[in-house]
């Protein structure tokens, strides 16, 4: 890496990289769902979620197979700064999370579905941090594009986290706040473990299944 990793506390904006005023990359197609990676159009009819829980890699991995969901990308959100790199966001400086931005058919698969998915398939009591992965990049958060997965969010944050409670965990650390700017990692991150199989995964979860 090019900055030091280890940085556990957000930068004031005033602190942060600079960035740059457009995406310098370009990407394609999805690797698996053959679908555009960029969606800032939606079709009509889909919806998009935004979740951050960890190494972006495996995130993604895990949304991409399920049924109803159109494409996933992966990128940076929850930040100040514009069009960062994947060393700058690791240095800790941008203020951004890893994240995966799911583009689903609502008929098909739900926002609470893809959130319980959420919550079974990290730990979201850890703070800055997934397992062994530590830093601000590796938060847990839910950024929601619309005030029904807003109240959705934070009632699935309520129950699943009065089932860890009475489990002995400690209290969730999720991140939920309304979607800002999503900024589109680099080719290379995308849909990186089907291009790459035995690529690294992080699954730091609680095993803790959503309760019926």
């Amino acid at each position: 890496m090019l900055f030091g990793r280890l940085k556990t506390s957000l930068p004031a904006p005033e602190q942060t990289l600079p960035g740059r005023p457009s995406r310098p990359w370009t990407l394609g197609r999805h690797h698996v769902l053959d679908a555009p990676v960029v969606t800032d159009e939606v079709p009509d009819g889909l919806e998009v979620a935004i979740f951050g829980l960890g190494c972006f890699w495996g995130a993604e991995e895990f949304y991409w197979q399920v049924p109803g969901v159109w494409s996933t990308s992966v990128g940076y959100a929850g930040g100040t700064t514009p069009h960062p790199t994947y060393e700058e966001v690791c240095s800790g400086l941008t203020g951004h999370t890893e994240a995966v931005r799911v583009v689903f058919d609502p008929t098909q698969v739900t926002y609470a579905e893809l959130v319980k998915r959420f919550f079974e398939i990290h730990d979201p009591t850890q703070g800055m941090r997934q397992g062994n992965d530590v830093g601000t990049q590796y938060r847990s958060a839910l950024y929601t594009t619309t005030p029904e997965q807003a109240e959705v969010a934070r009632e699935l944050t309520r129950v699943y986290g009065e089932e860890l409670t009475r489990r002995g965990f400690d209290e969730i650390t999720t991140e939920i706040a309304p979607a800002a700017e999503y900024y589109y990692a680099e080719d290379p991150h995308q849909q990186y473990l089907a291009k790459n199989p035995n690529g690294y995964r992080c699954h730091a979860k609680t095993g803790v299944d959503f309760p019926a």
